[in-house]
């Protein structure tokens, strides 16, 4: 990995060390809309489709069970959170059906890593709000995918419409898990989707607490 995806990966082996054990228990009550994003993918057998910061394997797995045809991929730049997914695969009797690597996503080189030439379908669950530079993180998940591949992602709002209150409590708490929702990153993501598909998907989840977007890649 590069210098910048290395460091990544030790602050995030350093902030999940121990939360990894008991990350899927408390996440799933406020990284909704996961589910909506999977039901989104496309489904055929065959199928190629990446996460791109996988973390805990746990959108694999689930991913994995409703759409039994496909070929399923992940990386992360946290060996720790690599571990937790490896785990969480061998669980669910899914390590033969689906790859996981340790790559920052401008590092993945498809071919070289998984001997897929490109992906189908690419996937980011609450990663962009974690990375300071999400247009270089978008711009590789699109390198990253087949022309007319599809592209969805699934994050937090800029909770505008919320509560002053709630808006700060909730930015705060994310804030200690150095994920920072910006408005600049939905603005730029619904420019860049409508740039590559005239028929991109915008969601609000749950009155603007978070947004789906999912788009194809121009051909």
């Amino acid at each position: 990995m590069s210098d910048v995806a290395g460091d990544a990966g030790i602050r995030m082996d350093r902030m999940y060390r121990h939360q990894r054990h008991i990350y899927d228990l408390t996440r799933k009550f406020y990284l909704l809309g996961r589910d909506g994003l999977l039901d989104s993918l496309p489904q055929a057998s065959g199928t190629t489709i990446c996460e791109l910061g996988c973390g805990t394997g746990r959108n694999l797995v689930q991913l994995a069970r409703r759409a039994r045809g496909t070929r399923l991929y992940g990386i992360d730049v946290s060996r720790a959170m690599l571990a937790q997914a490896g785990k969480s695969l061998e669980r669910s009797g899914l390590t033969s059906r689906v790859r996981i690597a340790a790559s920052g996503i401008a590092e993945l080189e498809p071919a070289i890593t998984f001997g897929v030439a490109a992906f189908d379908a690419v996937y980011l669950s609450y990663v962009l709000s974690m990375i300071p530079d999400w247009q270089g993180a978008v711009a590789g998940a699109l390198r990253v995918l087949r022309p007319g591949g599809t592209l969805a992602i699934v994050d937090f709002g800029d909770q505008s419409a919320a509560s002053a209150l709630r808006r700060r409590a909730l930015l705060a708490w994310l804030a200690l898990f150095d994920v920072h929702p910006r408005s600049e990153i939905e603005a730029g993501l619904t420019a860049i989707a409508a740039a590559e598909d005239p028929q991109a998907v915008h969601h609000s989840v749950a009155g603007g607490y978070a947004y789906r977007l999912i788009f194809r890649r121009r051909a």
